[in-house]
């Protein structure tokens, strides 16, 4: 971190706590069993050009537990997936490292992504169904269906490639990586794990709605008025780092 100035220095100091602190509510919601699931953010290195290529983002150590996670403990990588700081112990980053970093290289306006094996909405990636858009909560958050993306094996960028080839069609902020489980996105972490949370209680509310019956899908014109005030009017005056903002579909650089 030497080659960095002291303001992104601090900046990566105060990620890791947020993130270690975030890793926690994962598992507070139980969105996680034993180690599996992450937690990244990034680092804007420069906040006068914007989010780059030349950004860190800081994730959690592959194969740890979350009870033993510290803020020393957590991963600082670059943009291409690889490590920089070794302060964390001689800790090697998340086996996802590359799928998050192909998700902020090419989605510059996601400043934090999560993954989690959450039961619920793990089941419909199993199944390969996408969520459709039965209730106000789902419209409100998501835009719409949930989506499914394509199989992908772990270790390089295919998740990272499917879940950019998924959200560049969709408003949702989360997708079902087929026979994997659910990654979701924000504009910081915080934003990220709301996603997470919500994605796997709808996808419990669903499941059981289907278990009685036909659940009735949202129109898609109130959809969007949903969406709307949701993401512009609702909540305190104010910046809300939880609010994301969507471009308009399709507009996602390549």
């Amino acid at each position: 971190m030497a080659e960095y100035s002291e303001a992104v220095r601090d900046a990566v100091t105060h990620t890791r706590e947020v993130v270690t602190t975030l890793h926690a509510e994962l598992a507070r919601y139980e969105l996680v069993v034993w180690t599996a699931g992450n937690v990244s953010q990034r680092v804007v290195v420069d906040p006068n050009a914007g989010p780059g290529d030349d950004d860190l983002f800081v994730i959690k150590p592959s194969g740890i537990c979350y009870n033993e996670l510290r803020p020393e403990s957590m991963v600082v990588c670059r943009m291409d997936g690889t490590k920089i700081d070794d302060t964390a112990d001689g800790l090697q980053p998340s086996s996802d490292t590359a799928a998050h970093a192909y998700v902020y290289r090419h989605l510059p306006e996601i400043g934090g992504v999560v993954h989690t094996h959450s039961t619920y909405a793990t089941a419909w990636a199993a199944l390969g169904e996408p969520i459709e858009c039965v209730l106000t909560m789902m419209a409100d958050e998501f835009g719409g269906d949930i989506p499914v993306g394509p199989f992908a094996l772990i270790g390089d960028d295919s998740i990272g490639r499917g879940i950019v080839e998924t959200l560049r069609t969709s408003r949702s902020r989360a997708v079902l990586m087929r026979n994997h489980g659910p990654f979701t996105v924000g504009t910081d972490a915080r934003a990220a794990v709301k996603a997470a949370v919500l994605c796997e209680e709808v996808a419990r509310t669903v499941h059981i709605a289907r278990q009685v019956g036909d659940p009735i899908p949202i129109d898609t014109g109130h959809i969007d008025q949903l969406y709307e005030r949701y993401q512009n009017v609702y909540g305190q005056a104010g910046p809300d780092p939880t609010k994301f903002e969507q471009p308009p579909r399709g507009s996602h650089p390549g």
